[in-house]
């Protein structure tokens, strides 16, 4: 018999502005210690170096992770022109360099290319698996990482600014899996002159906002008290991509305990249609819409929530 997690049955979402030079683990870590909550996971990671919204779910909030993840991201990175790196950013050795410098017209003409379904190889320093292994240790071990390349729908890209000519400020709208380093080293790949990040900011993801998040330092001076609390969103927040459908208290009742319980669309939901039910407000479950009732896949566990 497992022993049983201690801490906290809260449920919410934390947004923390991340700083650079911190992993996304070691934020959900500290914000789970903060919070004492029993059990946190993010919505997306973001690089060490990387700044900007991490959407940490906390409790029950947790089983609606995947539809953030899923949801549109936009970055703002400046990249670095006339130089490749072996990791496609600034902590990387320089592995080549170029002279060529394109011209605005010539940026702004080659970020078409990345707009739209493209195929997208992850840098070679990532998490992405390899015959079971994570390719960043594949490749500091000194091996020739190969990767496939994979489907990334990319809403927008546009150019922001132009400091200087070794540099150029883009922003980009993103589905789930994109890596904005391997678009700054394929865009100077396709100018004839290399490039890499230099810097990288999440400015939202799905319905969460860098403006609206925490500081760590605000973490680490409120920690273990409840004043963290109140930065806690509704897990109800992670669901605003899902139709809702409403029930009754015996609906309610029912779908709780894993059967089939009446439902009412308060959204256009079709037969078949993945939703989220809601008594007086607060998620029950999420499950499939099916003649007029709500078959649950993920049942939420009554607990302390945020209104």
């Amino acid at each position: 018999m497992g022993r049983k997690r201690k801490g906290r049955d809260i449920s919410g979402w934390i947004i923390i502005d991340k700083p650079a030079g911190i992993t996304s683990t070691a934020v959900v870590n500290k914000v789970r210690w903060s919070m004492d909550a029993k059990k946190a996971g993010h919505a997306g990671t973001l690089d060490p170096e990387a700044t900007g919204v991490l959407a940490i779910a906390l409790g029950e909030a947790t089983k609606t992770v995947p539809y953030i993840t899923d949801a549109l991201k936009c970055y703002t990175f400046l990249v670095r022109l006339g130089q490749a790196t072996n990791t496609d950013d600034t902590e990387g050795e320089v592995v080549a360099t170029s002279d060529t410098r394109p011209t605005d017209d010539a940026i702004k003409a080659a970020l078409g290319q990345f707009v739209g379904d493209i195929q997208q190889v992850p840098p070679k320093f990532s998490a992405v698996k390899i015959d079971g292994q994570r390719a960043y240790k594949l490749a500091r071990d000194g091996e020739d990482v190969e990767i496939a390349a994979r489907p990334l729908f990319v809403e927008s890209l546009i150019m922001n600014d132009r400091p200087d000519d070794d540099h150029v400020l883009l922003e980009m709208v993103c589905g789930k899996g994109g890596y904005v380093r391997s678009i700054a080293r394929d865009l100077g790949e396709a100018l004839g002159c290399f490039g890499h990040v230099q810097w990288l900011r999440r400015v939202w993801s799905g319905p969460f906002d860098a403006s609206g998040g925490i500081s760590l330092d605000e973490v680490d001076a409120k920690a273990k008290t409840t004043e963290l609390d109140a930065h806690l969103h509704p897990l109800e927040i992670g669901l605003n991509d899902l139709p809702e459908v409403t029930t009754v208290q015996d609906g309610a009742t029912r779908i709780r305990n894993g059967n089939p319980g009446i439902a009412f669309p308060k959204d256009v939901v079709e037969y078949g249609d993945e939703c989220w039910v809601s008594l007086d407000g607060q998620a029950v479950a999420i499950g499939r819409f099916k003649g007029g009732e709500l078959h649950p896949s993920k049942v939420f566990v009554v607990q302390d929530t945020v209104d």
